[in-house]
């Protein structure tokens, strides 16, 4: 008699959730997602979750649910990457045919993979969440991401949809081009809409954080919105160029005003405001040199070709893909060469 083990069913969504410091609302995030899943895949999902090397009791949290239940999967990095690294981590290692983002802080609900799943099956791609009102948050907070969103409209050449971050619901083609696609400063839903392929916006409310405290300070944002503008536009570049030559109109024109004022007889009086001129275009030079020297330096650590991350622990059964019914990616040993998983 052949006591083969039953097949283990397809694994058709995949729900990734980057951690940091997240051990206040864990449970709560479990309890509304699986909940969620299993009215719409039954026991045909996982939930893979990423530990950004978290300073609290994250880790030994998601290690407890990873033994209760073998439909959850953890990823413990060996320090913190910042979350678009702990992004990607997952990415490289989900199994779904449909990967559904989310952050662990519950202000994206769980609920709405409902209506994203039904942009998927009307032929789309990529379906996002779209703010259409922040909730809990500060009006300097709301007003500087409002401003960051229509700036990026207006440097970056491929167009992101304004009021969105991570959280949506991507195919797997989206997927595998998303681990295909290299580069170290990563700035993930830009990377999304550059692939291109048909995307949905699904708009909803944000809810406030459902505990503790953001982990997108002003700082963060800031180096957020540098990966995003040199990532995806050299308008910088461009504006250095614009700069000198509208100072070097600036130096010729006030050059004739000189020697007409001399040939005239007269005398050019002003040297307070000489100085100052100097000064203006010295800090426009050195403007400049950040500028170039901000792109030069990613050159740089682009080509030393370090892994992304490194991975500490994986805990939970990943299924494999032949019986997760999920298409084995040809990219996937050259992945874990640049990755590495340290044991």
């Amino acid at each position: 008699m052949n006591c083969a083990s039953p097949i283990a069913p397809p694994i058709e969504l995949s729900v990734l959730v980057p951690v940091y410091n997240e051990e206040a609302g864990l449970d709560a995030l479990i309890a509304r997602v699986i909940p969620v899943c299993e009215s719409l895949f039954g026991d045909r999902f996982e939930l893979v979750l990423v530990n950004d090397g978290s300073r609290d009791r994250s880790w030994p949290i998601i290690c407890a649910h990873v033994d209760r239940d073998p439909r959850i999967r953890g990823i413990n990095l060996s320090r913190n990457h910042g979350h678009q690294l702990a992004l990607s981590a997952g990415l490289a290692h989900v199994r779904g045919e449909l990967v559904f983002v989310l952050d662990a802080d519950l202000q994206d609900p769980p609920e709405l993979l409902g209506p994203m799943l039904a942009k998927i099956r009307e032929g789309y791609d990529v379906a996002y969440g779209q703010r259409i009102k922040r909730h809990g948050e500060t009006a300097f907070k709301r007003g500087t991401a409002a401003l960051f969103y229509r700036l990026l409209d207006r440097l970056v050449d491929t167009h992101i949809p304004r009021d969105t971050g991570d959280f949506r619901l991507m195919t797997r083609r989206v997927v595998d081009q998303l681990n295909a696609m290299p580069e170290r400063y990563r700035f993930v839903r830009g990377m999304v809409s550059w692939i291109g392929f048909e995307q949905a916006a699904v708009p909803y409310e944000r809810d406030p954080r459902f505990a503790g405290e953001t982990h997108y300070p002003l700082a963060k944002m800031v180096a957020l919105a540098v990966d995003a503008v040199t990532s995806f536009s050299v308008v910088p570049l461009r504006l250095a160029s614009h700069l000198g030559m509208v100072f070097g109109l600036m130096g010729l024109l006030g050059l004739i005003w000189i020697v007409a004022v001399w040939l005239a007889g007269g005398t050019v009086q002003g040297w307070a405001s000489l100085a100052s001129l100097v000064l203006i275009i010295g800090s426009v030079q050195l403007l400049v040199l950040g500028v170039f020297g901000e792109y030069l330096g990613r050159m740089y650590m682009e080509s030393k070709r370090r892994p992304l991350y490194i991975i500490a622990e994986l805990r939970g059964q990943p299924a494999a893909s032949a019986e997760a019914g999920a298409p084995v990616r040809a990219l996937e040993e050259e992945l874990q060469e640049r990755i590495g998983v340290a044991g």
